[in-house]
């Protein structure tokens, strides 16, 4: 058995694409591999029956710095997201790893599930939206805080929106929601997803996490993400069912 420290230290969004190819390594290949994470959103491997905690300090294990050439090739080529991660595996591994699921691979415990977040001071409405409306690098992803703004006053009494973002970046407050920005941890974050009835959001890792994450019973099975695209990739490359 292989037992390998798969690391990358990319953004949340990218971490989640890893989530898939840990995934479809060890249905390709079960009971071949053992492997373990050290990335910038270990959290999101939480609770993810395929990772085994291992030592970089074992002598048979090894180590693999992830990357995703294949971006670069994506004006090109039809490949999405996901396949990123997972071709650059097949080459160092020289194993052949299709990919089986059109989202990335986020679990929840059964207790993240059965309890509602709880974020002190702030009551959660029943029934939300989560709304990103900033971003913190490409401002060809960026899209006008006026327009956000717009999309909230049209569904105002229809729809409840929760805005999200991480502290530090550019996330301009929007009236009319509730503000989360830089108020929840990663895994709060992921558990404010699961209860999410959708998402709007630039190309970002919410849009990602909307795919990766399972819905609800009695919520749709596949929880929709309205995505303002700015176009620094081709749509075929993020876009989800």
């Amino acid at each position: 058995m292989r037992r390998i420290i798969l690391r990358s230290f990319q953004s949340p969004g990218d971490i989640v694409m890893l989530t898939a190819a840990v995934r479809d390594l060890h249905l390709a290949y079960p009971g071949e591999f053992q492997t373990d994470i050290r990335t910038s959103a270990d959290d999101l491997f939480a609770h993810n029956p395929r990772i085994t905690p291992l030592s970089e300090a074992d002598p048979g294990v090894e180590q693999l710095p992830m990357h995703y050439p294949l971006i670069h090739q994506s004006n090109q080529r039809p490949y999405h997201f996901l396949h990123g991660y997972i071709q650059y595996l097949e080459e160092q591994l020289s194993l052949r790893i299709p990919v089986t699921q059109f989202k990335g691979d986020v679990h929840l415990a059964q207790s993240e599930k059965k309890s509602p977040l709880e974020i002190p001071g702030v009551e959660l409405p029943e029934r939300y939206w989560i709304i990103v409306a900033g971003k913190h690098d490409f401002t060809a992803k960026w899209w006008n805080p006026a327009s956000y703004q717009a999309v909230v006053d049209h569904f105002r009494g229809k729809i409840s929106f929760v805005q999200c973002g991480e502290a530090g970046h550019w996330h301009p407050p929007l009236t009319g929601v509730l503000n989360l920005v830089g108020k929840t941890t990663l895994r709060e974050f992921v558990r404010l997803m699961y209860r999410a009835e959708g998402v709007v959001c630039p190309v970002t890792f919410a849009m990602h996490l909307s795919a990766a994450v399972e819905t609800p019973p009695g919520h749709r099975p596949l929880r929709p993400c309205v995505v303002i695209a700015g176009g620094r990739e081709p749509s075929h490359w993020e876009a989800y069912p």
